[in-house]
């Protein structure tokens, strides 16, 4: 019997696992993988976030014990966010640069245990005002981009000054970069590391984090449309690139993720330097709420995860961190 045969059979190289992990185009490691944690002031013991399924608020006390278990698992990199007591919250966010602040207390105490633990803080004031904006509001409401640059200035000053390896503005204030980086060359931290948000869009994905930094209700209908970037636009993003690279980004952030993964792919084709990517509180709900409901399978979390880095991705910043930690080994 004459049989025509394909020229090519592609699935040869599907036909047994381990053909398809040594012919595989792109891996996926440990090592890609950040894990943001919540600090809340004021708590003996981890809180939930219903939300975030799995994830928790941590205690000043309880943060150093789940950094130690982060490290266990091959993970070299958190990023803090905290969440303070509201009556340290006003106007101008000057907890922000109080030395002895949440942050900075347990940046140190971190540092002091678990030395080789990279901390990655964020720079911005919505933590610290009691209307959960990113800067300081003028009298009409609307952020005054250059009365938040010289607080973030004092901000980034505090963290790196308390310890932390890199500095991770979030605010998307024009500028910041520049300003906060010559301020770092003139206090000598010349090898502190900024992570810039560079490309962070006013998202419908953050709603999980906002409730885990319990600004929800201080942001209410309010928007962030005014600084950070509009979904609609890409070639916005390259340009806030481009900008906070010639102001002196060592690594550049994508945020959110998934939805935006040829954002992240136009960034790493043309700037070839770190690309980051954040798979933001939304993205990582959604999943786990379809694996919860039986919809989807547990390995889609980990399928997410190699979308980041077919796209160019260096890193990862995922709630999923430490779970796909110990499923990759």
């Amino acid at each position: 019997m004459n049989r025509k045969y394909p020229e090519t059979r592609l699935r040869r190289l599907r036909s047994h696992p381990s053909l398809l992990k040594i012919t595989a185009e792109t891996t996926l490691t440990v090592d890609d993988l950040i894990q943001p944690i919540f600090i809340k002031e004021g708590i003996k013991s981890q809180e939930k976030i219903d939300s975030l399924p799995g994830i928790f608020r941590y205690s000043k006390e309880g943060i150093i014990e789940y950094c130690k278990k982060i490290m266990d698992v091959g993970i070299k990199a958190v990023a803090l966010f905290p969440v303070i007591d509201p009556s340290k919250k006003d106007l101008d966010g000057k907890e922000a640069f109080n030395r002895k602040n949440l942050i900075c207390t347990c940046v140190q105490a971190i540092k002091k245990e678990i030395p080789d633990l990279l901390l990655i803080v964020d720079v911005a004031l919505d933590p610290y005002t009691p209307h959960g904006h990113d800067g300081i509001l003028n009298e009409s409401g609307y952020v005054d981009n250059d009365v938040s640059l010289e607080a973030l200035k004092k901000q980034a000053l505090t963290l790196a000054d308390a310890g932390a390896d890199i500095i991770a503005p979030s605010d998307m204030m024009d500028g910041r970069i520049g300003i906060i980086r010559n301020e770092l060359e003139a206090k000598s931290f010349f090898n502190t590391i900024i992570l810039s948000y560079a490309a962070k869009y006013s998202s419908k994905f953050y709603g999980p984090f906002r409730e885990a930094v319990q600004s929800s209700s201080n942001i209410g209908k309010s928007n962030k449309d005014s600084y950070q970037m509009s979904p609609h636009n890409i070639d916005e993003a390259l340009h806030e690139v481009e900008m906070d690279l010639n102001e002196g980004a060592d690594a550049v952030m994508v945020k959110p993720g998934m939805p935006y993964l040829d954002v992240i792919k136009a960034v790493k084709e043309k700037f070839r330097v770190p690309t980051f990517a954040y798979q933001v509180s939304g993205e990582y709900a959604m999943l786990k709420a379809a694996i919860e409901k039986k919809w989807l399978q547990e390995e889609v979390l980990i399928e997410s995860l190699y979308s980041f880095k077919r796209a160019g991705t260096d890193c990862i910043l995922t709630y999923a961190a430490e779970e796909a930690a110990k499923k990759l080994g």
